[in-house]
């Protein structure tokens, strides 16, 4: 993700050049410090480099939510991920009809950066409705939770997914969490921050190539 404590990182657009070579096929930004002209900019260039686009929504206003993704249906998103489950049927009608596909929030996200409030049984009827309502998977912000271990909350979303896709967002900041995730269900992951920080592979150097490229090779 171009982005750092939730929020799109503002040359953006230069560090896609940047990481042009690395071979990245799924890319994204956030809803929050980015206009919509510049989301254009940004998400023209990521199908320019040949991988799917992903719109974080972490506002938390349902007008705000709403707002985000229209926009995100606007511009051809290739997968639209946030905004919270009381907000699931309005968003699905506005995507009704489009190639978008969309991965909310199961649980309760709240302020800014996101954290979120939900237990195991509250994440599992959340997924459940928004595998009902037609929603492709969900956004689980498991290291972001408040009241539960992630794992659990990774662990109780892959059951009652039903084969959509859980991908983790928030937090993710070293490949021993790329690993535990995956042992426990995950399909993906976003990182944003622990990359921007050079704090994703201590070892691996400061700079944003060497750090993406330990990223992937946690993901081999």
């Amino acid at each position: 993700m171009l982005t750092r404590a939730d929020r799109t990182i503002d040359n953006a657009l230069e560090v896609l050049d940047e990481i042009a070579g690395v071979g990245l096929a799924h890319i994204g930004f956030k809803d929050v410090g980015v206009a919509p002209a510049r989301a254009a900019d940004l998400q023209r260039r990521i199908a320019e480099l040949g991988a799917t686009s992903y719109l974080e929504v972490v506002s938390t206003s349902r007008e705000d939510v709403l707002r985000s993704a229209r926009l995100g249906r606007e511009l051809g998103i290739d997968r639209l991920l946030g905004g919270a489950v009381d907000v699931l049927d309005e968003v699905m009608e506005m995507l009704d009809g489009s190639s978008v596909a969309y991965l909310p929030f199961p649980g309760e996200p709240f302020g800014h950066p996101t954290r979120l409030r939900g237990t195991p049984d509250d994440i599992a009827r959340d997924c459940r409705r928004i595998r009902e309502r037609g929603a492709v998977g969900c956004d689980l912000l498991a290291h972001r939770a408040v009241e539960a271990d992630p794992l659990e909350l990774v662990r109780a979303a892959r059951r009652a997914l039903d084969g959509g896709v859980l991908l983790v967002a928030g937090g993710v900041a070293s490949a021993a969490h790329v690993r535990d995730l995956a042992e426990a269900g995950a399909d993906a992951f976003t990182v944003g921050s622990a990359v921007f920080d050079g704090t994703f592979a201590p070892g691996a150097g400061k700079s944003l190539r060497a750090q993406l490229e330990a990223v992937l090779d946690a993901c081999a």
